[in-house]
């Protein structure tokens, strides 16, 4: 059956027989993603393409990696609010905003022009690459903002949020972008507030598509448990070593990701240049 045939809020809590090591291979799949996308974000470089390889429909990948995802983001927003990064209660509203915005974005996913984020995507990703390349003094230690706090969460959150319903690829990098170059944040406080607005935006997505009948539970759950270790541990890599590590990260998942999108077979621009 495909996935929208299903009726509305259909539960698939059964799923195809996989072999072991296909389950394995998931399984650890979801770990790696889970370090990774504490750190820098870009865990759905590792996930989708797996969920695919074992069979999943691509929006079936989709909506089961955005029930994975949440166990990651979750993980990594309980771990630094632990350690006092980020303030839950007073991030509560730009989470809120997030949340609205992709599921916003999610539902009006089928009315927006995709193929042109898809196609502007590698390069907006190239450009968040060379601005934490080039820019200079780039630590742990925060600045001067260049928006109010009230401003930010007004209108960044939602935004993102927004482009996460619709698309989603590089999400994390955008908010870690945002929080560095216009709320002055230092480059681990910045990490540890995106991770909670990426949990938001995740939940948000996830309803959408779990409405529409396309996430996969058992497997997602299954893979949801390896990311909530994974992404545990790279949160406590990102405390220990801040910037040093996540810099040269956050640099290269954005230019790998710019990279996979542009060998998309489904990606416009290869039609469009004729290659």
């Amino acid at each position: 059956m495909e996935w929208h045939d299903a009726p509305l809020l259909a539960l698939k809590f059964a799923m195809p027989e996989f072999a072991f090591d296909i389950v394995l291979l998931l399984i650890f799949a979801a770990l790696l993603a889970g370090f990774m996308d504490s750190i820098a974000g870009g865990g759905g470089l590792i996930t989708i393409p797996v969920l695919l390889i074992a069979g999943f429909s691509p929006v079936e990948a989709l909506g089961t990696n955005k029930l994975q995802g949440l166990f990651g983001s979750g993980s990594a927003t309980i771990a630094f609010a632990a350690k006092g990064h980020v303030d839950l209660r007073s991030q509560l509203p730009s989470a809120l905003f997030a949340f609205i915005g992709s599921v916003l974005g999610a539902t009006l996913a089928t009315v927006l022009p995709g193929q042109l984020l898809q196609a502007a995507m590698p390069f907006l990703l190239v450009a968040i690459a060379l601005y934490f390349v080039l820019k200079p003094n780039l630590d742990d230690v925060d600045r001067a903002s260049r928006i109010t706090p009230f401003m930010f969460g007004l209108i960044i959150p939602p935004l993102i949020g927004f482009y996460d319903g619709v698309f989603g690829p590089g999400t994390g990098s955008f908010f870690m972008l945002a929080f560095v170059a216009l709320a002055g944040y230092g480059v681990l406080k910045a990490t540890a507030h995106t991770k909670l607005l990426n949990f938001a935006s995740n939940c948000g997505g996830f309803i959408a598509f779990a409405i529409a009948g396309a996430v996969a539970w058992k497997i997602g759950l299954l893979m949801g448990v390896a990311q909530f270790v994974g992404a545990r541990i790279g949160a406590y890599v990102a405390m220990r070593a801040g910037a040093r590590v996540i810099k040269p990260l956050l640099i290269s998942v954005s230019l790998i990701l710019a990279v996979r999108l542009l060998l998309d077979e489904t990606n416009p621009l290869r039609s469009w240049v004729g290659f």
